[in-house]
């Protein structure tokens, strides 16, 4: 009978598509030699469990929706998630359905539909995920703080608010949170909000784009809750075996050998570069000049553990104006796609003295934790190592290439000088917060410093 065939084939078809979107492109055995270490490259247990763990969907025990950390910190691309990946799986999810309507895809959850808040489990509109590859953050809302009702323009009653943000890298973790070096913070002293902290949490250092968790345990803890769902409160030992993991993720065996000196506690560090050519070379001393204040020395570009001869403190956590909207001004930043752009509400925060402020953003930042108006946009430096890879950029992913990043930059920096003349020069364009000795980046120092960029 004719229909055999396409019915056999279309068994096979349908294997190879669910296969296609289901399989994690690392696997592990559970079995363990005598030793105690796995059979996956002789790793420890620890490791080979949290391999497991971080690919593993099935949480049923814990109640969750289905997901994977991999399933948004894809491994081939490079441990995170890219607008074009989330649009290639959503496409990919719309055709396969037309032959097997209860096809999925755990990516596309509910909670990560940008109409979730009005249609719940019936949720479909992922225009943030597949336009823009960003998630659902909860944030609550600091009890000096309010959001604007778009219809009223009156405070509304919301305790807390949804930002959107991209999903970060989790290669290099080991060597990216908090390291004991105390940062530089405002000169005046601040007065607390609501029991806040006012200079926040993890003050050396964290994890997520505003350094809110102070270990992996927490971070992983905090992504099972709000992204997996989960309704049980995970194992401690899970929680340790997939930092166990994470940490062994490196973007370049340069980079694992600084983590290993590093960690072994040695203030002598190799340098990760490797050889690089004239410009390259060029390009390294612009970075020492332009950026190595806020992300770190030559030697560990990468937020934390800044390098010792260098003189200038640390700038740990601070605005680079990449939330949308952005400043329209003569500095020269591009200004936000209306994709992004409509992610802004409007607040409202109640000052010490008992003023109110509104503001417009799609991410307040670490205002968020603090409470603090001088907040307002500020998040972590990010890691570097492998930068090349790990587009696109920001909190926000609203630049697509490296060269768009730099260019924000040269505005920031123009910014910067304009809003703070001599001699209230802020940090981030001094070597010592007072003499502006930086400059700004020009042509020249612009290829040289990408051409840096994606050495690392």
């Amino acid at each position: 009978m004719t229909h055999f065939p396409f019915v056999r084939s279309r068994s096979i078809f349908r294997n190879l598509l669910v296969l296609a979107i289901t399989a994690s492109p690392l696997t592990v055995t559970s079995q363990t030699q005598q030793d105690g270490r796995s059979a996956y490259h002789g790793e420890d247990d620890a490791v080979a469990r949290g391999r497991i763990a971080f690919f593993q969907r099935d949480l049923r025990k814990l109640g969750g929706n289905g997901r994977s950390c991999a399933d948004c910190h894809m491994p081939t691309q490079e441990f995170q998630l890219s607008p074009a990946a989330a649009k290639a799986r959503f496409d990919l999810l719309q055709w396969i359905r037309r032959f097997f309507p209860k096809a999925d895809d755990p990516l596309f959850r509910p909670v990560d539909a940008d109409d979730f808040r009005t249609n719940g489990e019936q949720a479909k509109d992922f225009s943030n995920l597949i336009e823009n590859g960003l998630i659902r953050v909860t944030m609550p809302l600091p009890p000096n703080v309010k959001l604007i009702d778009p219809a009223t323009g009156q405070p509304s009653g919301e305790t807390s608010v949804d930002l959107w943000r991209a999903v970060m890298p989790v290669r290099n973790v080991a060597i990216t949170g908090p390291d004991n070096v105390l940062p530089i913070w405002p000169p005046a002293a601040r007065v607390p909000v609501g029991g806040l902290d006012p200079n926040g949490p993890n003050r050396q250092g964290g994890y997520q784009h505003d350094a809110r968790f102070a270990t992996l345990q927490e971070q992983a803890r905090g992504a099972l809750f709000a992204h997996a769902q989960v309704k049980t409160e995970p194992p401690v030992q899970m929680l340790d075996d997939l930092t166990a993991f994470q940490q062994t993720l490196f973007s370049s065996h340069g980079v694992r050998n600084l983590a290993d000196v590093i960690l072994s506690g040695s203030n002598i560090f190799p340098d990760p570069d490797g050889e690089l050519n004239e410009l390259e070379q060029h390009g390294k001393q612009v970075f020492i000049r332009a950026c190595a204040q806020c992300h770190g020395g030559p030697l560990h570009p990468s937020t934390s553990t800044p390098d010792a001869t260098l003189v200038r403190p640390i700038v740990r956590y601070h605005n680079i104006q990449s939330a949308c909207p952005r400043p329209v001004t003569v500095d020269g930043f591009t200004p936000c796609p209306d994709r992004l752009a409509r992610n802004a509400r409007t607040y409202q925060i109640t000052l010490a003295n008992g003023a109110t402020q509104t503001f417009t953003t799609d991410d307040p930042g670490r205002l968020l934790l603090t409470g603090q108006i001088a907040d307002l946009g500020v998040l972590d430096s990010t890691n570097l190592y492998g930068i090349r890879k790990t587009a696109p950029y920001f909190h926000n992913n609203s630049a697509a290439t490296l060269e768009e990043v730099v260019d924000h930059y040269v505005a920031l920096f123009k910014r910067a000088a304009r809003l703070n003349p001599p001699p209230n020069l802020p940090p981030i364009i001094s070597s010592n917060g007072v003499d502006l000795d930086r400059g700004f980046i020009n042509g020249d120092e612009r290829e040289a410093l990408l051409a840096y960029l994606r050495k690392l």
